[in-house]
């Protein structure tokens, strides 16, 4: 889609620098993009809360598997 924007020149110099990426629109894709994220995870964290009924999750060791588990 085609749009005709008025943009601030030195924002969008500041914002292709600090991205290293080329060209208005991909910074203004990469911007849209950024802000759908922080905007979708905003959301996410005020919906806040814990599921009360949820039952403990088993989580593996980081560290690899253990000696036990070992064949």
């Amino acid at each position: 889609m085609r749009t005709t924007l008025i943009l601030d020149d030195e924002l969008l110099a500041r914002a292709a620098q600090l991205s290293g990426i080329d060209g208005k629109t991909a910074v203004v894709h990469a911007g849209l993009h950024a802000l759908v994220a922080q905007e979708s995870a905003r959301r996410l964290a005020a919906l806040g809360g814990t599921e009360k009924a949820l039952r403990p999750v088993r989580r593996r060791s980081s560290s690899g598997p253990s000696k036990s588990n070992r064949s």
